[in-house]
């Protein structure tokens, strides 16, 4: 999901570095200020820990046949069947729904409830869970104007007697918060047996705001999300992953088949999750039918006066929405799903299905932008026709990478946002290198800025003031959760891949990304591949980076050189005792640099000496160690010497402490990323 940033600044490009600067950068406020005599609450994170709920698989060897696709899984455990039809109101903005849902318990244990989500009642009133957060500007810090809410009319268990009504049986609000609508629990009049599937048949009214975190309307638009009750996912011990809705939060659910009915006024573009299997127009209305194995949630969007385009890559089947007058876009949008879907697939398994929608919305529609639901991806932003600015390619790319992380892989992304938005953050900066090289954020004459290099910004920028691995509700403020999450995941991972080999990190997220298709993995699964792959050293590394605030600085501390003379002094020797009082240079010098790792990161590293002849010499260091001294000799007074000549660690706080010189001969400060990093901070405020 891409964030954005209030109005003080202009809306940052929200893919990649991008997207998760919107947020890095926007305000750290929380709450609003006090007054005389109000009551002072101090409110702490809780700890951050490894998961503690028991996975669907527990991590375990994957296997290198895991490295392609031909031995990965290519159906989920679909754990319901949903059928729905949406009639839009389109004057009231009102969605009115049916549900007949079965569902089967996917659990060892008996389930005797289950959870409701019905999270457009986040926006129902000031008094929400989402409303009383305040976590300074970007996307959902709005009031909405115009409330959204869902009322549920009837839910009845379908059974052989004609139906046992159960809306006694749900809970007026969400556990623990009496203000907040958004978490309701269902209790079932008997226990469901581990296998067993009961029918739910549901009716209901969808209002939705004006847009507003990610759903709503404005003029003709509507984006339709979040929009019908949707049954939390039920774990293998039987307990339910529910939760309230949250500004930073997004969702988690089981996986299931979809079979939805959109009814919308006739003129009305649709575009929806899934495949469009039959339509028909009739009484100035129009009808349009789609269906979806193999995903957790569906969306679509109903807009009257957009403007739509069809086209084919390989085997998928794109559908393009947008404003009028933005035929441009729609083209450079089709190219880069184009190489998006041949570079996530060839690295972290094909994309398995038929369909893909994307929708541009239109002004004053940003917060239904940047997001991503099965099969459809929502982009946007503003000055779109500069080429130099690869905002439609960067928001493209990372929202189409969302159908891996989290759509395939279905992690939970309330309590461990980061892998969703941070291996994707991580993944997309591979894909848009290939589309756009040194320049894939920002391209100019004489100025090319990279999406790495703006993930580096936003990671080192206050990265050490809480840990990466925490759930999205915990953070303190929006522009920690932007930094953290995003940022600093992808400069973590781009950090170990630097250390331990850009093939080594790919082929243990591919495998992860493979093994775990359908599969719902937690933190544990991502660790147990980079372990399998990489060995115990770069797990450990990236458990310290996402767990325990893990940071690294890396710095030459002492360097110095000297001729090499022959030994002088007294000497004992067979024959008795000799002074040798002149000295003989021996042609050869001596050199030394001790290098200091400051920090938590142990990360291999190279060291590399110039000498004056011209000459270099590169050695590894392990990274063990607070520091490491390396002497050498050489024909040739050393000149300088750097640590981390490539800039592989991209988690190396200072740049400035990397390279010392002893002589005339330029060391290779690397004024070009300076330049670059310089780039990316103006790009901040430059960029639409």
């Amino acid at each position: 999901m891409a964030h954005r940033r209030g109005a003080a600044v202009a809306e940052l490009v929200a893919a990649g570095a991008m997207t998760a600067l919107a947020v890095t950068w926007a305000s750290a406020g929380v709450g609003a200020g006090g007054h005389a005599g109000a009551t002072s609450t101090l409110t702490e994170p809780p700890p951050v820990a490894m998961p503690s709920w028991e996975p669907y698989r527990p991590p375990g060897p994957l296997g290198a046949a895991l490295d392609r696709d031909d031995a990965m899984p290519t159906t989920a455990a679909s754990v319901h069947r949903t059928r729905l039809s949406a009639k839009l109101d389109e004057a009231r903005h009102v969605i009115v729904g049916r549900e007949a849902l079965t569902w089967t318990n996917p659990a060892r244990v008996p389930v005797r409830e289950l959870y409701l989500h019905l999270y457009l009642n986040a926006f129902k009133n000031e008094r929400t869970a989402f409303l009383r957060s305040r976590l300074g500007d970007g996307r959902g810090s709005k009031m909405p104007r115009d409330w959204g809410y869902t009322d549920l009319t009837t839910v009845t268990l379908v059974d052989g007697a004609g139906g046992v009504d159960l809306r006694g049986a749900i809970a007026r609000h969400s556990p623990g918060d009496p203000e907040d609508e958004t978490d309701l629990r269902l209790e079932l009049p008997s226990e469901v047996a581990p296998g067993a599937t009961i029918e739910l048949s549901l009716t209901f009214e969808s209002k939705l705001p004006d847009v507003v975190e990610r759903t709503g309307w404005v003029g003709g638009f509507h984006m339709v999300a979040q929009w019908f009750p949707k049954v939390a996912r039920v774990r293998p011990d039987g307990s339910s992953n529910h939760f309230a809705f949250h500004r930073l939060s997004e969702f988690d659910a089981d996986f299931g088949d979809y079979d939805v009915t959109i009814d919308v006024p006739d003129g009305y573009v649709v575009a929806a999750t899934g495949k469009r299997v039959s339509e028909r127009r009739a009484g100035g209305r129009f009808e349009a039918r789609y269906v979806q194995q193999n995903v957790h949630d569906f969306a679509f969007t109903a807009w009257a006066g957009a403007v739509e385009a069809r086209a084919r890559v390989g085997d998928v089947e794109l559908h393009l929405v947008a404003p009028p007058h933005h035929e441009a876009v729609l083209e450079r949008t089709r190219a880069s799903v184009a190489a998006g879907l041949a570079c996530y697939g060839r690295r972290f398994g094909r994309y398995p299905y038929e369909t893909l929608a994307v929708v541009h919305p239109p002004r004053d529609a940003e917060e239904a932008g940047g997001m991503e639901y099965p099969t459809l991806i929502t982009t946007g932003g503003a000055s779109l026709a500069f080429d130099a600015v690869r905002f439609v390619e960067a928001l493209t790319v990372h929202e189409l990478g969302h159908q891996w992380f989290y759509g395939l892989l279905a992690t939970d992304e309330h309590h461990e946002p980061f892998l969703d938005e941070g291996l994707n953050s991580w993944a997309e900066q591979g894909c848009l290198r290939e589309i756009g090289g040194d320049a894939s954020a920002l391209g100019l004459p004489g100025l090319s800025v990279s999406v790495d290099a703006m993930h580096r910004l936003g990671a080192l920028s206050g990265g050490r003031d809480d840990a990466i691995a925490r759930g999205s509700a915990d953070f303190a403020t929006a522009s920690h959760y932007g930094r953290l999450v995003y940022s600093r995941t992808a400069a973590l991972l781009s950090s170990l891949a630097g250390a331990y080999g850009d093939d080594v990190v790919e082929r243990a997220i591919g495998r992860y990304a493979r093994g775990h298709r359908f599969g719902h993995p937690d933190a544990r699964h991502l660790l147990a591949a980079l372990d399998e792959v990489g060995g115990p050293a770069l797990a450990e590394a990236a458990k310290i980076g996402l767990f325990e605030r893990g940071w690294i600085d890396l710095a030459i501390v002492d360097v110095g050189t000297a001729p090499r003379r022959s030994p002088h002094g007294v000497f004992d020797r067979e024959g008795g005792r000799e002074t040798v009082k002149t000295t003989d240079a021996t042609g050869e010098h001596d050199a030394w640099v001790v290098v200091a790792r400051r920090g938590t990161l142990e990360l291999p590293v190279d060291i590399e000496l110039g000498f004056v002849d011209g000459t270099r010499r590169r050695v590894r260091w392990s990274g063990r160690g607070p520091w490491v001294r390396m002497s050498q000799t050489a024909a040739s007074p050393l000149a300088w010497a750097v640590v981390d000549p490539d800039h592989r660690i991209a988690l190396d706080e200072r740049l400035d402490n990397n390279a010392r010189r002893l002589a005339a001969a330029p060391a290779p400060l690397r004024a070009l990323e300076r330049l670059t990093h310089l780039g990316a901070t103006a790009a901040l405020f430059a960029l639409p």
